[in-house]
Order: structure tokens, then sequence, then C-alpha cells
């Protein structure tokens, strides 16, 4: 499903939502803003040396040769510009008519950088089995801060794959599913300013940037606050508990 107003109406986002567990929703930030955070972005990447490859080990059947991809957990810990965006209301407004809720809080973030010719993909996978939940009530949007078109590596999604619930997968530190085929999903091209929001059920990937130019997201995982884990895991990640809409009814600290 995908909304073509910068001020979509909230309940059709939730309606679609929770039938297809994503929503391409177009233009939420201008083109001029989306340049602006692709060039911080990118200068943030370079100020910090940040040349880790994030390439997951099952990701190497995607491709014929290495692949590589940037990535920075946190970047509103250094760049006060992402802090102002991780609590833009035309984001948790979004985020919080999606699953239903008033209150959204932060769980983790994460800047990456697709590098052209050789951006690495992600295989299949659904986000759950990294960060379990009693509820399932967490989600991820993406920021897409320059065009993403399918040559550029653009996410795949299974429409209603959340339905099913949480799926079997591959052993840790993997976390990829074999069944459905890569081929199965249906890429989501997006432009600059567009932002992705898809359920931590959702089987989603992405396929490996062959174009000339980078391809520049920012992911922002966030929860309903009384939806506690079900086990403690990645709790590296800064500022993890944050409210960004709302207050936490629960009072816990984060975990």
């Amino acid at each position: 499903m995908t909304v073509t107003s910068a001020k979509p109406d909230l309940s059709t986002l939730a309606h679609q939502y929770a039938e297809d567990g994503f929503v391409l929703v177009k233009g939420l930030l201008s083109k001029e803003e989306a340049a602006y955070y692709r060039q911080r972005s990118h200068d943030l990447l370079a100020q910090l040396n940040s040349n880790e490859d994030a390439t997951w080990k099952s990701a190497m059947g995607l491709s014929d040769g290495a692949t590589r991809l940037q990535h920075l957990h946190d970047a509103q810990f250094y760049d006060a510009e992402f802090s102002k965006l991780v609590i833009d209301p035309r984001f948790t407004d979004v985020a919080a008519a999606v699953m239903g809720v008033d209150n959204v809080q932060l769980h983790h973030t994460k800047l990456f950088v697709k590098p052209p010719e050789n951006g690495s993909p992600f295989p299949l996978h659904q986000d759950y089995p990294f960060f379990p939940h009693k509820y399932h009530r967490m989600g991820a949007a993406i920021f897409h801060f320059d065009d993403a078109p399918v040559e550029k590596g653009c996410v795949r999604v299974i429409p209603g794959s959340h339905k099913d619930g949480p799926r079997e997968h591959e052993a840790e530190g993997s976390y990829h599913l074999i069944d459905p085929p890569f081929e199965a999903a249906t890429p989501q091209p997006a432009e600059a300013g567009d932002v992705l929001f898809f359920t931590y059920l959702t089987v989603h990937g992405s396929g490996v940037n062959t174009s000339d130019e980078a391809r520049t997201t920012w992911l922002i995982q966030y929860r309903d606050p009384a939806d506690p884990p079900t086990v403690k895991t990645h709790d590296h990640s800064l500022g993890q508990g944050m409210m960004l809409r709302g207050v936490d009814p629960t009072g816990r600290s984060a975990v």
C-alpha cells in the first residue's frame, strides 16, 4: 500500500498497515529535507571514519561477489539534527496510528549507506527474533534520504506475512529465512523523502545496489512502551526507552 499525500489520513494508514503489514508514506519529508539529511548522513560517517561492514553472512548467496554496507547505530547521539527527526510529529503520529496506540517509545536507530555498484543485500527475515516482545507492538520506519529504485537494492516485503506470526529462522547469528525465496518478495521502490513503515513480523529484505549512486536510509525501530520484551537483547543501543510521543505508562527503565 502506498499513500501519496504528505498529510495522509491516519485511519487509512492504520487499516492498510493491519492488512498488509506495511505502508509506504510518500513525501513525509520534502525533497529538500531528504537531501539535507543525506548530506549530514554521509558527513557523519566520514567524520567518524565509519567503515564498518554490516553485511550479513547469509547475504552472500544474493550476490555474485563481495558487497559492502556502511552503518552507524544511534546517529541521534552524534548529530542533533537526527534527534529532531526522531521526535518529528510527522513520523511519530504515523507510528502511533499504525500501532493503534497513543505512546511511542524508541528502541534503536541505524543509519545505512549501500555503496554504489556493490551495496550489500539483506536476506528475507523478520525483525522479531532479534528483539521479541510479548504483544508484538514493535515497528520500524525506514526514511529514504535519496531515491531507492529497484537497481539500488530497495526494500522488498511480502504483503500480509505478519499475519502468520513469528517464523522459525536460521540459527543465531544469521536469522534469515530460507523460505519463501527472495524473488517472492515485492519491491518497494521509494523516492527521497518517502518513509516505509512495517511491523517487526513482516517478512522483508533488500537487494544489491548495482547502480552508480549510494542508497542512504535511516531506520528507526519503535514500540509501544506497554509491550514488554520477552528476552533482554539489543540493549546496547543508546537512548533505548526514550519517549518519542506521549508517556510511558509502565514507569519501567529501558531494557
